[in-house]
This record gives C-alpha cells, sequence and structure tokens, in this order.
C-alpha cells in the first residue's frame, strides 16, 4: 500500500532504500532533541517538556511533508529560529516564553494563509541574494556563539583586570582546561573527523561521545532512577500557554517579520537544494508541489507554538538521506516515525548537558557560514549591507538586529547612489516599517 501510494516502481526506488534513506537523515536530525531543549529551557520552560513538544513539532511537520508533499525532507525546530526565541524574543525584548510561543502560532498561521496563495515565492523574490546568504551567514556566527557561551570556551560580560577595575571587554576566553570547555572540544574533534570520514550521525554521536566522557568529569548526570526508557514527559507545563496581550505592539510585528523572513529564506532555500540534489526539480529548475513542501513547516510551526516549541523548519540535513536513495515521501515518513519512537528515551536527551550540545552549534554555525563565499563585497552597495547583517547579528545577540540593518542600510545605499530602480516596492515597505520601528517602541 505504501508503495502504491509513494510511487516507489515510478520513481526508480524500493521500500528497503527509501526506509533506511530515512534512517539515515534522522540519526543526522536527531541531535535537535537534545539542543532544542538545552536552548529554550532557559527561557525557564521546562526542559523535559520541550523533548516531548520537540519530538511531537518534528513529527507533525515531517508528516505532511510525507503525506501532502511527498519528498524526502525532514522538518524540526530550527536552529537560529530557537536562538531568536530564546535569545531574543526572551533574553533582550524580555518578553515571556508564552508572548514568544503566542509570536510561533501566529507565525504559522500567516505562513498557512501564504502558502494557500504562493505568496511566500513572491516575498522571497523581492529580496536580494545577497542578503539572503547574509542572514544565513550571520545566524551561523550567532548560533556558534551561543554554543561557545554555554560550553564556557567565550564568556561574556564585563571582565576585572588589576586592581578591580572592570575591563571594557565583553568577551573573551574562558578557562579552557575546566571541564565544560574541555567536554565541548572534544566533541568538536569528534564530530569534524566523523564529518571528514562521511559519517551521517556526526553531530550526534559527537554530542554522545561528549556526553560520555562528562561522566567521569561530573557534568553528565545519570537518571536518578536508573531508567533509560520511559513513557514521554508531559507537555502540560508549556502546551497551549498563550499571552494574547500586546500582540498589537510594533515588537510583535517585528517579531513577526524576522521569524517570516528567516524561516523564508530558510525553508525555500533548503527545498531548492535538496530537491536539486535528488533531481527533483523540473525542467524549468522550479520546486515539484511547492506549495504543499512550504505547507509542511506551515502547519508544524503552527502545531509548535500549540505544544511549545520554536518555529520548524526544513533540515538541510535531509540531504545525508537523499544521498543514501531517498525519493520520496516514505523517507520523510520513516523520519517521523522515529521521531515518535524518540519519545520513549526522554531519560537520555535530558541527561546531555549543554557542554555536550555545543559542539553541534558550533558546526552548525560552521556550515551555515559557507553562505559567504556567495557575497559579492566588490559592490560597497551590497557589500555594507551585507557587512551590517552579519557583524549586528553576534554583536547585538539579535538576529531581528542583523536584518534590519541589513535591509535598511542596502535601501538607503541604493537611493543615495542613484540606484533606487533596483529595489523592489516591498523593500520601500519594509524599509520605513524598519524606521518606524526606531521611534516606537
Amino acid at each position: 500500500m505504501l508503495s502504491k501510494f509513494f510511487r516507489l516502481e515510478e520513481n526508480q526506488t524500493t521500500f528497503k532504500k527509501e526506509v533506511l534513506a530515512g534512517l539515515t537523515t534522522f540519526s543526522t536530525m536527531a541531535y535537535i532533541l537534545a539542543v532544542n531543549p538545552s536552548i529554550l529551557s532557559q527561557t525557564g520552560m521546562d526542559f523535559h517538556a520541550l523533548i516531548t513538544a520537540t519530538a511531537l513539532a518534528a513529527a507533525i511537520g515531517t508528516l505532511v511533508m510525507a503525506f501532502y508533499a511527498k519528498l524526502p525532507i525532514g522538518v524540526a525546530p530550527g536552529m537560529g529560529l530557537n536562538a531568536f526565541f530564546a535569545y531574543t524574543i526572551v533574553a533582550s525584548m524580555g518578553y515571556s516564553w508564552e508572548f514568544a510561543l503566542t509570536a510561533v502560532f501566529l507565525e504559522g498561521i500567516i505562513f498557512i494563509f501564504l502558502s494557500m496563495f504562493k505568496i511566500r515565492e513572491a516575498i522571497i523574490n523581492s529580496i536580494p541574494g545577497n542578503l539572503k546568504h547574509a542572514i544565513s551567514v550571520g545566524i551561523g556566527l550567532l548560533i556558534a556563539l551561543i554554543g561557545m557561551a554555554n560550553a564556557g570556551i567565550i564568556e561574556t560580560g564585563m571582565h576585572h583586570i588589576g586592581n578591580d577595575k572592570l575591563a571594557g571587554v565583553v568577551l573573551k576566553v574562558g578557562d579552557l582546561t575546566s571541564a565544560g570547555p574541555l567536554l565541548a572540544l572534544i566533541g568538536v574533534i569528534v564530530s569534524a573527523v566523523l564529518m571528514y570520514r562521511g559519517v551521517n550521525a556526526a553531530l550526534l554521536i559527537g554530542i554522545l561521545a561528549a556526553t560520555l566522557v562528562g561522566i567521569p568529569l561530573g557534568i553528565t548526570h545519570l537518571p536518578e532512577n536508573g531508567h533509560f526508557v520511559s513513557l514521554p514527559p508531559s507537555i502540560a507545563p508549556i502546551a497551549f500557554k498563550m499571552q494574547f496581550d500586546k500582540i498589537f505592539s510594533m515588537d510583535m510585528v517585528m517579531i513577526l517579520f524576522t521569524l517570516l523572513m528567516v524561516n523564508l529564506f530558510d525553508t525555500v532555500g533548503t527545498l531548492i537544494g535538496l530537491c536539486n540534489k535528488a533531481g527533483l526539480l523540473d525542467e524549468n529548475g522550479r520546486l515539484p508541489r511547492a506549495k504543499q513542501a512550504l505547507m509542511a513547516d506551515a502547519v508544524g510551526t503552527t502545531a509548535a507554538g500549540l505544544l511549545g516549541t520554536s518555529v520548524v523548519t526544513a533540515y538541510v540535513e535531509s540531504a545525508s538521506g537523499i544521498a543514501a536513495g531517498g525519493k520520496t515521501g516514505l523517507t520523510s515518513f520513516t523520519i517521523a516515525i522515529m521521531f515518535l519512537l524518540s519519545l520513549f528515551f526522554a531519560p537520555v536527551f535530558a541527561m546531555i548537558p549543554q557542554a555536550a550540545t555545543a559542539p553541534a552549534l558550533i558546526i552548525v554555525g560552521m556550515l551555515m557560514m559557507g553562505a559567504v563565499t556567495k557575497i559579492d563585497f566588490n559592490d560597497v552597495t551590497e557589500a555594507l549591507p551585507a557587512f551590517l547583517a552579519i557583524v549586528m547579528m553576534p554583536y547585538s545577540y539579535s538576529i531581528a538586529e542583523g536584518i534590519v540593518f541589513g535591509m535598511l542600510s542596502y535601501v538607503l545605499l541604493k537611493v543615495f547612489t542613484g540606484q533606487y530602480k533596483q529595489i523592489s516596492p516591498v523593500m520601500y515597505v519594509l524599509a520605513i516599517l524598519f524606521i518606524i520601528t526606531f521611534f516606537v517602541k
């Protein structure tokens, strides 16, 4: 029945090959079950409940991808988007995690509407290519910084110098001989070596290796009851926790815009790249069943807001399953089943310390940096906006600020250099919106 539904013979693949491809992709995505709760729990959310919410949101989004889009792509809470949730909306802007979940839910509803009427493709086509690449690079730097800070490799804040004076240095190298940084650096090396050798589960193995090393170092704590398998933790502490006051504020407009833009770039770029790799693009190089594929992360994000986690997106790690032969929705169906089965291994993910998840953040940050080679640095009106978008994200600890500086400087430079025809109407509207946000808080 599954073979007929997913048209395996028509796509020149087999049931065994599709299932193995799904298992391969899951092994490369499974690190999110440890990393996402690690990041979001810093807002005060319940860590164990976050494991369940992460797995369920991933399963829901991936099931839509499997049965509606029928593409071999996994969907889960996105790196960068979870950082925006925790470090910008909650930490920097001072809102509650309930308010942030409300933003996630609203973004999902908006995405469903935009996907139905193919507006998402129109929006993303109006944004300059250099800025799209810059946003990816900036998020990568921010994610890597967060990973290093979580592990103690980098320390943030003012630091004491001689005579108890405070130095004006906001970042410095931590004590690399202490347990946390050592653990993270071991994980980074293990992951990098495995990636070099083509091991699909490199990030997950790196996390698990660091976790095991953390036991004798006193950082990793085994489950108190000694059980590594249990019923899934309840999502009651975080599910359906909405906060609808202040949703009509300018801050909410900025939050929704940032979530929309980042997810637009992330999902559309990922889908096109993966389908190109799988040989699924049509003769014009367009994405097949684009509407259905974009609906997967829209539905998944709506569910994520209700369940209690951050925005979901298509995962570039799906390339590993595609390389293993995955061509149909049976691959993504297998991924979804694995996320559901992982719910019963929550104690394993709960024992993983922050220092052990840091390697995944650092490696993912490195991979996102690859987009910098696609930026045109020869034209200052293209280079400066891209540069500002990149550096403002880690320097301000905010993805939103990076997007604001990048896009606003792009519009201003193009206007003042007489290249205003290169600016789309959508960019003018966004620039006006950004200027308003400087005065309306």
